[in-house]
């Protein structure tokens, strides 16, 4: 099923400040991410070495989370705050450079684990193209 983001930023009726390809692509991203994120902290739950694991479980609900955040964010246009866009990405960037390097150091053991890596540095570029737009 393809992307409903795209279809409903060409429908908002007045101008928003960003490139709505970008935009679209940073939340799809953002969206992706979010539940990667989600499902590799429940796949590690579910290993036999979870407490070693304890620090990656942690790092992808907290990207999760500030990934669904920022995703929302900046679905809304009525009342724009650049500074709140832009601060958003920066941590979600951050947030994903943080889950991309957690996730990556279990990949050689766990599949969720690289798929989920591969995934946060997507998502970390996404945030960067986007911030690179924001005066």
């Amino acid at each position: 099923m393809p992307s409903s983001t795209m279809p409903m930023l060409e429908t908002y009726p007045k101008s928003i400040n960003l490139d709505r390809a970008r935009l679209a692509a940073a939340i799809d991203a953002l969206d992706d991410c979010a539940q990667a994120c989600t499902a590799c902290a429940d796949a590690c739950l579910s290993e036999d070495m979870v407490a070693e694991l304890a620090k990656c479980v942690r790092t992808n609900l907290d990207c999760a989370d500030i990934c669904t955040t920022t995703a929302r964010v900046l679905s809304r246009h009525t009342g724009y705050d650049a500074n709140i866009s832009r601060t958003l990405l920066e941590a979600c960037a951050t947030a994903c450079k943080s889950c991309g390097d957690e996730c990556a150091g279990h990949a050689d053991t766990h599949e969720h684990c690289r798929i989920c890596a591969d995934v946060c540095r997507a998502c970390e570029r996404a945030c960067r193209d986007l911030l690179a737009t924001i005066s």
